[in-house]
């Protein structure tokens, strides 16, 4: 499988992530066979956060990577200061402390390799954010950081902070990517890359870690127009220029002879600086959909095209793999 190298942190990072949103204490069996298979294909990084799961996600990372004798070879990605219940933010220096500290109990290390903050709070200036990150990287807790639901600007803002002051700064940012866009947000607070995003890690070359990487099986075969009995579906992708996407996504898979989500998870990977795809196979067969459309190989030209910023495809007479 394919890596990145991420600032800060020396471990290559595989380019697809093991989402971890479905992970209990009750289907621990399950779960330990899921990664034992990731990790034979070449998968090293598994992205969970405080609050998957009420906890139980990292519970269960913490026992399997105790238990499968291997814990150097993974990278664990977890993040931390969700808003409350009631929306009120939480990205202080006391709750990622508090959070931090009990992720680690739960994971049963004293580190881990990524750190992200869940949400942003744009009322609390970028400079105090960075003291306090840089603290659990000077105590050896994390390697390296990144914003989840972090707008490019506020990375930016962040990142010119670090510089001047001679701070560790963001090493990657997590938004929503996927070739479907976002009509609003999924879940209040959250961020979707749009053009002006994309633009910005282009020029950078920042990290994307993109969640929702396929757009919540839009493009499994499942969702049509006339198909409207899932409502977030509806209500965040269900628009005609994402129908189009579809139809084009579709075309070129029918060139590829692969399933249309893989041209939908190729996109993700094939942009023109780094990426990862956060996805959470439920079984051996759809881990291994996702490990063979992250080895399709698309030209620039069909990136464009099938976001509908070219006219025409550039279409080969077979993947490049």
């Amino acid at each position: 499988m394919d890596t990145i190298n991420v600032r800060g942190w020396t471990q290559p990072v595989s380019r697809l992530m093991m989402g971890s949103d479905f992970f209990r204490l009750d289907n621990y069996g399950e779960v330990a066979a899921l990664l034992d298979e990731f990790a034979a294909h070449g998968g090293n990084c598994i992205d969970t956060a405080h609050i998957y799961c009420g906890g139980q996600s990292e519970q269960v990372i913490g026992r399997y990577l105790e238990e499968c004798g291997a814990r150097d070879r993974w990278v664990i990605l977890t993040k931390g200061a969700h808003h409350g219940p009631d929306g009120e933010p939480r990205v202080t220096r006391e709750h990622i402390s508090r959070e931090l500290e009990t992720s680690l109990e739960r994971l049963r290390t004293d580190h881990v390799a990524l750190y992200a903050l869940h949400r942003d709070d744009p009322a609390t200036p970028v400079g105090a954010i960075l003291e306090w990150l840089n603290e659990h990287v000077e105590a050896g807790r994390i390697g390296a950081f990144g914003g989840s639901n972090w707008t490019w600007r506020r990375l930016a803002e962040a990142n010119e902070y670090a510089e001047r002051h001679g701070l560790a700064g963001f090493s990657f940012s997590s938004p929503n990517l996927s070739l479907a866009k976002a009509n609003e947000p999924f879940w209040r607070g959250c961020v979707s890359a749009d053009a002006e995003t994309l633009a910005w890690h282009e020029r950078t070359g920042l990290p994307l870690f993109s969640w929702s990487s396929q757009a919540r099986g839009f493009f499994t075969g499942r969702y049509t127009p006339e198909v409207r009995d899932n409502a977030d579906l509806v209500r965040v992708f269900y628009s005609d220029a994402n129908w189009e996407r579809m139809r084009r996504a579709r075309l070129l898979a029918d060139e590829f002879g692969v399933p249309v989500v893989q041209i939908a998870l190729a996109y993700v990977l094939n942009q023109p600086f780094p990426t990862c795809a956060l996805v959470a196979p439920r079984n051996s067969e759809e881990l291994a959909s996702s490990v063979a459309g992250s080895r399709i190989r698309l030209t620039p030209g069909q990136v464009r095209w099938l976001d509908l910023a070219a006219e025409t495809p550039d279409l080969p007479s077979a993947p490049a793999i």
